[in-house]
């Protein structure tokens, strides 16, 4: 065996950063083929030539077959075309065709047949293996070609030396799309893609390592293909072309030594599945069949060389065309976002493809995440979910999302079937990675240094296994989590992939109980082994006490179940903790203004449009507001189910007893004001958490919900309508102000909005066919809704007659406002005519809408004779000096209705005036400022003229005040300060 096959390590130990430069990827590499000795006793194994084998290095040297009779030739045909074959196919493209849920939400047009986009494979040889590269960097991965590519239908090529290859290792890390691809291959091949071979036999080496019973290969066949039990004969005694497919070898511990495995050529008889496999690789055991086997870096040294014929690496998307590709194709799916209607849906479809395709050609950190397969679905995944969840409950969590991404990479995953301990690999990222994730988070960074890693993953490295373990971590699956950060000067650290798994990471490693002291870690253990220990002495203890009546052994075994009973005490405390670290988290004030936490997690991969951040900028704060939200969401039921497959198990009665601490902590703190950003993270909280109790008893506790000027994606409203619809109380006040509303965000909230006393909906562009929403709203029985304030919304005339027609047969409105809401005189007659049919409202507001003296008589006239309206706003509308006259002349005690038109009431202020100034400064950013500018003119001349008709000094200083906030006002207009 060669030197470098006695290697112990696919990496070497002296540095973290080699990981870095290791990368697979872009750049020129070196193919050796060498001829090895010769293994006495083993079939191939004469000398041909040179020193060359025939089987050497798995591959077959091309020799001139012997025509074969027409009846061969007729048999092969019949076998080729055969039914079981046929039901082979069908059998298989049914299986490997079958996506799971996670993929349903893509479209029903959605399939590995119909999409998929292969990664880039590599051509690669063992030397290059073991001794990676010292200068492939990120960078080259991202921006250079890359060289020695092959494509899956090529890899059973004649190799350099002209010889036909029969073995093949695909390798490469976890996440770079090994089982998909071979997924694609199987699915090709059923559909006549793949004509190479005309029978394709795929094993999981999983499978088969449950599996130590001894079978024969052909009863191992049709064990687990019925269908070929006609076929399964023909093989070895035919020319019929076949490929086994071994998917993932690195869970099968292989012995190619001969006193480890004895030789094998008969189908027929039974050994154990792995000496099937060594055999099959020794070309002993069915010579003709070709072989594909893939795994992850560190078993390939498992296979000795000389029976390998090509190496390949998988390179994920190391070209960002792919990556593009990948988005293009999964994005655009008809059916994708969820609506029957794809004309708005399949625009922003378009557009959001646009957005990260500009993200990607800045070479962003997101280009280097997508290097990985994985790591594009989880990106199409998160923005599915952000864009086109508009069901009530939202059918996902944020956090669901993650760990099914985890679930999907590593499900059944053990990180070294050779170590006795069995360790999942999700375990030990969560303890490892997870610790790092943590201090990261803890210390508000998100750059890692080689000190860093070494501090956290080798500082407690004591035994050769635990050594074993990291070097086949760090092979594997290291690059899963970390990249090198491409930030011009931080090229020597690492990042963690998508930011939000470091936040994930973290939670986890929380939530798992991983983050304990020595004395916490060593009372557990010694719990754990007095608590077993206790459970046998109390039988014998039971015993001897009924022979010696001692009266010290029942003390001595009370003695034995404190130390138990006080940890458990610790224990709760722990979980204490928790409840403690998580609303600590969720409640920073420093954190109070950022972006909600949705929108932060979009402009992570979608970007930010604007100038670029020079280098030498000092970059904000490092903000981990998602940290506490998966924490909770990983204590859901459906998230603590998943993570259980991982080997990461949360008890029942530990999710509980947190749950219980939190009500202490996270709902208390809830109850201070929060601002609208951070209410909507305490909101996405609730969601994530998915405990319907607990958020039932959180949202009692808030009466007004104040999301002013958060953008309220389809997702938000989705997740306000489930949080609010664990209860039924009524909510004070509702601020909706600025959100960015339209018709659908109505429809979703629409149960939430009912129970609204005070509903805010100013500024959302909402135009007639919102106006219709709202009407139903309005005129549905259960309508709290008292006051209601639409004011800088395109109403317009269509709008205005479905208000009307709500304002007809409504019960429970006393305030409406449709200040600048394009009403005109028509809209506003149409107001006035459904009036009288109303018997609550109590003051409308029609400032600002183009009034003439018609339209605004009208309404007066409808308002005097109205049971309860005594207020009616119409200033900034276009009355006359005659129309002014009218309404100045009208009495609270004579008419029953106050109109508010100017800031006088004839020769005295108006007791509205503040009013008035203060309606004209919160909305003049939205109003037409040259308009604004002339109305206040007029204000300032009808003051001016007021106070000169009046001889009362009283009168006359309060006209000069409201004088002076009108000039204020002006020249603040005028000079852009306003």
């Amino acid at each position: 065996m060669s030197r470098a096959m006695q290697c112990q390590s696919c990496l070497p130990w002296g540095s973290w950063m080699q990981l870095r430069r290791s990368l697979p990827g872009s750049r020129g590499t070196r193919s050796v083929y060498l001829c090895a000795a010769s293994v006495p006793g083993e079939l191939g194994s004469v000398p041909v030539g040179l020193g060359c084998v025939r089987y050497q290095g798995g591959s077959q040297e091309h020799s001139v077959q012997p025509s074969s009779s027409r009846h061969s030739l007729s048999q092969l045909r019949n076998v080729a075309s055969s039914d079981a074959i046929k039901k082979h196919q069908k059998s298989l493209s049914a299986w490997f065709s079958h996506q799971p849920n996670e993929e349903r939400q893509f479209g029903p047009s959605f399939s590995l047949d119909a999409v998929h986009v292969d990664p880039v494979i590599r051509e690669s040889s063992l030397e290059e293996i073991l001794k990676p590269s010292p200068d492939l960097t990120i960078q080259n991965q991202l921006q250079q070609p890359c060289s020695q590519v092959i494509s899956l239908q090529n890899l059973f090529d004649v190799d350099a030396c002209g010889r036909q290859v029969k073995n093949v290792v695909l390798y490469g890390t976890v996440g770079t799309g090994k089982s998909t691809l071979i997924k694609k291959m199987v699915v090709d091949w059923c559909h006549g893609r793949l004509p190479r071979f005309e029978l394709v036999i795929p094993f999981s080496c999983e499978d088969l390592s449950h599996s130590h019973a001894s079978i024969s290969l052909r009863r191992l066949i049709t064990k687990k293909y019925q269908h070929l039990r006609d076929v399964v004969p023909m093989l070895g005694a035919s020319n019929l072309r076949v490929l086994f497919i071994l998917n993932g070898l690195e869970r099968l511990n292989l012995d190619f030594r001969l006193a480890g495995t004895e030789l094998c050529c008969d189908p027929n008889e039974p050994v154990p599945p792995s000496a099937i496999v060594v055999n099959l690789l020794r070309k002993y055991l069915l010579p003709e069949a070709s072989i594909i086997v893939t795994t992850r870096p560190s078993a390939v040294r498992r296979i000795p060389g000389k029976y390998v014929g090509r190496y390949a690496e998988i390179c994920g998307f190391s070209d960002t065309n792919l990556q593009k590709l990948y988005f293009q194709m999964r994005l655009s799916q008809p059916g994708c976002s969820g609506e029957d209607s794809t004309g708005s849906s399949s625009g922003e479809q378009e557009n959001l493809v646009e957005m990260l395709s500009r993200n990607l050609e800045r070479h962003n950190q997101i280009a280097a995440a997508c290097f990985l397969p994985s790591y594009c679905w989880l990106v199409c995944t998160t923005l599915h979910f952000l864009y086109f969840t508009r069901t009530v409950p939202p059918s996902q969590t944020l956090t669901g999302i993650y760990t099914s991404f985890l679930r999907l990479n590593f499900s059944g995953e053990v990180l070294d079937s050779t170590d006795p301990t069995n360790i999942s690999m999700m375990k030990y990222v969560a303890k490892m990675v997870g610790k790092l994730a943590y201090e990261g988070v803890m210390s508000r960074k998100t750059c890692f240094s080689e000190d860093d890693l070494q501090q956290c993953f080798e500082v407690e490295m004591k035994t050769e296994g635990e050594l074993n373990l990291l070097d086949v971590f760090r092979s594997d699956v290291f690059r899963f989590f970390l990249t090198p950060c491409v930030q011009p000067g931080k090229e020597h650290t690492f990042v963690f992939t998508i930011p939000a798994m470091q936040e994930y990471l973290a939670a986890l490693y929380v939530v798992l109980g991983e983050k304990k002291t020595l004395a916490q870690r060593v009372g557990k253990e010694l719990s754990e082994v007095i608590g077993k220990v206790s459970e046998d002495v109390a039988v014998v203890l039971s015993i001897i006490s009924k022979v010696l009546p001692l009266r010290f052994l029942p003390v001595l075994f009370n003695l034995l179940k404190i130390f138990p009973r006080y940890f458990s005490r610790l224990s709760g405390k722990d979980r204490d903790a928790i409840a403690h670290t998580m609303a600590e988290e969720l409640f920073k004030e420093e954190d109070y203004y950022n972006d909600d936490v949705l929108d932060q997690i979009n402009s992570s991969i979608l970007g930010v449009e604007g100038p670029m951040r020079h280098p030498d900028e000092v970059p904000d704060d490092e903000v981990f507001e998602l940290f506490p939200i998966f924490m909770g969401g990983i204590l859901s039921r459906r998230n603590r189910a998943i993570l259980e497959q991982l080997g990461c198990s949360i008890k029942n009665l530990a999710a509980f007893e947190i749950a219980k601490a939190m009500k202490k902590t996270v709902i208390r703190n809830s109850r201070k004001g929060l601002p609208p950003s951070e209410l909507m993270d305490y909101l996405f909280f609730l969601h994530e958490f998915q405990n319907e109790r607990f958020t039932a008893e959180a949202i009692r506790s808030l009466r007004t919900v104040n999301l002013s000027s958060v953008k309220m994606t389809p997702l938000k409203c989705s997740v306000l309508a489930s949080v609010m619809g664990t209860t039924c109380h009524e909510v004070e006040e509702l601020n909706l102000t600025s959100c960015n509303l339209d018709t659908s965000s109505l429809r979703i909230l629409f149960p939430v909005l009912l129970r609204c006393k005070a509903l805010h909906l100013q500024l959302n562009s909402l135009g007639s066919d919102a106006c219709k929403e709202i009407r139903d709203l309005l005129l549905h029985d259960k309508c709290a809704v008292s006051n209601l304030r639409l004011a800088n919304n395109p109403v317009g005339e269509q709008g205005a007659q479905y208000l009307a027609e709500a304002l007809a047969g409504n019960r429970s409105l006393t305030y409406l406002s449709l200040l600048h809401t394009a009403l005109g005189d028509r809209g506003t007659e149409v107001i006035a005519q459904h009036l009288a049919k109303n018997q609550h409202l109590q003051e409308l507001n029609l400032g600002y809408n183009s009034l003439t003296d018609t339209a605004a008589l009208h309404v007066v006239e409808v308002a005097k004779k109205h049971a309860t309206l005594d207020k009616v706003h119409l200033y900034f509308n276009d009355i006359s000096e005659d129309g002014k006259r009218a309404l100045h002349s009208l009495r609270m005690d004579r008419d029953g209705v106050r109109a508010l038109v100017f800031l006088t009431a004839g020769t005295d202020v108006s007791e509205y005036w503040s009013n008035i100034l203060n309606v004209v400064q919160r909305n003049l950013p939205f109003w037409d400022r040259e308009r604004v500018r002339q109305h206040l003119a007029l204000i300032l001349q009808d003051l001016e003229s007021s106070r000169r008709q009046t001889a009362n000094p009283w009168r006359k200083a309060k006209f000069l005040r409201v004088e002076s906030e009108v000039r204020k006002m002006l020249g603040k207009l005028q000079h852009g300060t306003l």
